[in-house]
């Protein structure tokens, strides 16, 4: 291990010998990656774009980040710039390496957007941006060779699997008692948090549970519509957004220093999560800058 590892620092350091000629265009790469980019993505699609896509690509995108961190937590292998300081660490990163979360997040995301617009040149599209991901995380420090790859397969994996029975998981799911859809949205990233107690996996788990409640709750009673002129796509996106944003910065604020800090982290991402999920769409109804589709009543339709 040690020697894949020292081969890993050597593909590393090759990378920043261009530095700082490409720092900006690989830390663009890198924000696709990033915490603050899903913020703007998934609540843009859900609520100004698709509803049922954005359920969709919150889902499959929570359970890949979900897996990579207990995949982390297992692994355990370090990060470059911790294994050899002759490795510069060009952002922030913390935690363990393997696999690498913002590779394997890239293919889910990118992956998941590509077959739902069965377009050649939005499949090219995504593989670009999947690989300027994981190079990125190299030529930035962060990670190995070896994590990216194991991101790239890890994510691959979770695609496929979502591809290939999510459709028949929704249907099942959506028949289901409200309480039982609750409950069971509830008690499996718990069991993950509880396993593997890091900030990464709270941080995953607080907004699957948050997020999968407000979805539930959303399509019980809202059933709000992602339809309507530009002016109002875009008037959801900026008053949703800007709520999100204040939640998202200001419960860091609020509750920073507060123990046990993990149960104060799962409670913050769990109101983010809920607040884009169903919080938002209810502003949307009242004010007037969605409507409720009536369309949306058959159990198990996927709508």
């Amino acid at each position: 291990m040690d020697t894949l590892l020292d081969q890993g620092v050597d593909t590393v350091l090759w990378f920043q010998q261009f530095s700082p000629g490409l720092d900006t265009l690989f830390k663009m790469f890198t924000f696709l990656g990033d915490e603050q980019f899903y913020l703007i993505l998934l609540p843009l699609v859900y609520w100004s774009i698709d509803r049922a896509t954005g359920v969709r690509l919150m889902i499959v995108t929570l359970s890949s980040s979900l897996v990579n961190t207990v995949a982390k937590t297992l692994g355990g292998q370090p990060r470059p710039f911790t294994y050899d300081n002759r490795v510069v660490r060009l952002v922030d990163a913390s935690g363990y390496g393997l696999p690498s979360g913002h590779t394997q997040s890239a293919v889910v995301v990118w992956g998941f957007i590509a077959t739902q617009a069965r377009r050649r040149w939005v499949w090219l599209l995504a593989g670009l941006l999947a690989i300027g991901v994981g190079l990125s995380r190299i030529y930035l420090g962060v990670h190995f060779p070896t994590d990216v790859v194991g991101g790239a397969i890890l994510g691959a994996l979770v695609l496929i699997i979502w591809l290939r029975y999510g459709r028949r998981a929704e249907i099942w799911f959506c028949r289901l008692p409200l309480n039982r859809q609750l409950a069971l949205t509830t008690a499996i990233p718990l069991m993950a948090m509880i396993a593997a107690p890091t900030e990464d996996v709270v941080t995953a788990g607080g907004t699957f549970v948050g997020m999968c409640a407000g979805v539930i709750l959303e399509r019980s009673s809202l059933r709000f519509a992602t339809d309507g002129p530009i002016i109002s796509r875009v008037s959801r996106f900026i008053v949703g957004g800007s709520v999100l944003i204040a939640l998202w910065w200001g419960l860091r604020t609020v509750l920073d220093g507060l123990e046990p800090a993990l149960v104060f982290r799962m409670l913050r991402y769990g109101v983010v999560g809920f607040w884009g999920a169903y919080g938002a769409p209810w502003l949307f109804l009242k004010t007037g800058l969605a409507h409720h589709d009536v369309a949306r009543v058959t159990p198990g339709s996927g709508n």
